[in-house]
């Protein structure tokens, strides 16, 4: 099974530099999208979704033009589980699971903090009450993967500049210690499991022509617990893809 993760920064954005010419060369089986800043009514392009053999589920914020998730598929899932009973997350539209036989795939966006205190505190408060649901949830769904954007670099391999980023938001000690204790809790991160090598990223800043420099963070992951370790075929950053400030990042699994 080959499964995707990719925070498009808004999908119609992302359709309007061809990201269904990627879709349809990438050859997914699972696709989880982030940031999807639209509800499915407004997206004209659904019918080529499906033309290339995809089931897609949505989960929009309330707020137009904001957050969001979705899950697109060519295998049809036995459920399909929107958000995770936490209100003020669910508003936001902060991850959609769906269940097969031999796995189960959420795809999640972790809040930002970058914007102030406020929202910062808002991402503590996700860190600690998500994390308690993806522990119950690990319980149900023993096979399950947790892909998205988790906007936290895990170590300073991660992040081009770990010095001068210690006390940004997405690299601050406490969201680092959080990432240590999500790991040991039973997750595998599944790109670090068979690359170890630094400069690979998965978000740049507009700012600064970092992309081309190649000053990027990595935030992008799909998390696997520990009984699919073994399963792991191939995991890759596919930095090629440019419909977003982030790039997709690719989980085979040999089910």
């Amino acid at each position: 099974m080959k499964i995707i993760t990719y925070n498009v920064n808004g999908i119609r954005s992302a359709m309007s530099k061809n990201w269904m010419g990627w879709l349809e060369a990438s050859d997914a089986d699972v696709v989880c999208l982030q940031e999807i800043k639209a509800t499915p009514d407004v997206l004209t392009d659904l019918h080529l979704v499906e033309q290339l053999g995809y089931e897609h589920y949505w989960y929009p914020a309330e707020k137009k033009g904001y957050s969001g998730t979705a899950i697109l598929t060519k295998r049809s899932p036995k459920h399909v589980e929107y958000g995770c009973g936490i209100s003020d997350f669910d508003r936001e539209g902060r991850n959609i699971r769906v269940d097969f036989d031999e796995v189960s795939i959420m795809s999640t966006y972790f809040p930002s903090g970058s914007s102030g205190e406020e929202r910062q505190d808002f991402k503590f408060k996700f860190l600690d009450e998500f994390g308690e649901y993806l522990n119950y949830v690990k319980t149900t769904c023993p096979n399950l993967v947790v892909s998205g954007d988790y906007n936290i670099c895990h170590k300073a391999i991660d992040i081009h500049n770990p010095k001068s980023n210690a006390n940004s938001s997405g690299f601050l000690p406490a969201e680092r210690e959080w990432m240590d204790n999500f790991v040991q809790s039973g997750f595998v991160d599944t790109f670090r499991h068979v690359n170890p090598e630094p400069h690979n990223y998965t978000w740049w800043s507009f700012r600064a022509n970092a992309r081309a420099k190649n000053l990027g963070w990595r935030i992008d992951y799909n998390m696997a617990t520990m009984p699919l370790q073994d399963k792991i075929k191939r995991a890759a950053i596919l930095s090629e893809a440019r419909h977003s400030d982030h790039c997709p990042v690719l989980l085979e699994l040999d089910l």
